[in-house]
């Protein structure tokens, strides 16, 4: 598939970062954006064509990933709408399910979904809409493409972005728990490089575990927890911090 993207941000360029590292050739791939000297620098630095607009994207893509702020979508593409019969549409944007969609783009192939930063180095996690307008085929092609970003995971259309909110803004608070956990590590002498390093390692190793076992993580903190021993009287002050109640109410907070 020639891949273009209308926006060119950061959720789009770590599509298109991801894309490039699991083999898919940057020269089939291209964009516009609304400051065209910036977007230029980025489609350079990665072997892709910078547009000048949306009409030269659409007509030179077979898929069109619509990366726009929710608010702009309307007055972005209604204006190419008509040249977009034939191709597959790809939104990332919030709040853009298959029902919205078929309001704006009657007759058009098109799928929503939610992917998360880190889709740049291909262990994301991309909510899709299991609505959708497009063939058995091309929908299967679609899902193909986003699988080699991380994994897929199809919802039904109520559920679409509250995926989308657990998978995309969580890794911001993962990474203020890598930062917390560091800074304990720092203030017990390890260095800040090492901290990090090792932070990172142990949340990547452990979601690993989980997934290719499927265990409970309260089987997997039992398994950690010693009696009478030092995790577990770290996990007994995390209790009392309300830990697990704050991170239900970030997620509440988002929706």
């Amino acid at each position: 598939m020639r891949i273009g993207f209308i926006g060119f941000g950061n959720m789009a360029s770590a599509m298109a970062d991801g894309w490039i590292a699991a083999g898919v050739d940057a020269g089939r791939m291209r964009a516009c954006a609304g400051h065209f000297d910036a977007l230029r620098e980025r489609c350079e630095v990665r072997g892709m064509v910078a547009c000048s607009g949306a009409a030269e994207v659409v007509a030179a893509s077979d898929l069109v990933v619509v990366a726009v702020k929710p608010h702009l979508i309307a007055e972005v593409v209604e204006p190419v709408a008509g040249e977009l019969s034939g191709k597959a549409v790809l939104s990332v944007a919030w709040g853009w399910d298959c029902a919205k969609w078929e309001e704006l783009l009657p007759g058009v192939a098109h799928l929503s979904c939610v992917p998360n930063t880190p889709v740049s180095v291909n262990e994301g996690v991309i909510a899709v809409e299991r609505a959708s307008t497009m063939g058995a085929e091309m929908r299967a092609e679609v899902l193909d493409l986003l699988g080699k970003l991380g994994l897929v995971v199809e919802l039904e259309s109520r559920l679409l972005f509250v995926g989308g909110t657990v998978g995309g803004c969580s890794p911001a608070f993962v990474a203020m728990g890598i930062e917390a956990l560091a800074d304990a590590a720092v203030k017990h002498g390890i260095p800040r490089a090492d901290a990090y390093r090792i932070v990172s390692q142990m949340m990547l190793g452990t979601a690993r575990l989980q997934l290719e076992t499927g265990e409970h993580p309260a089987a997997m903190k039992d398994a950690v927890c010693s009696p009478g021993g030092a995790t577990i009287r770290g996990v007994a002050e995390l209790e009392a911090s309300g830990l697990r109640a704050a991170l239900i109410r970030a997620v509440d907070a988002t929706l």
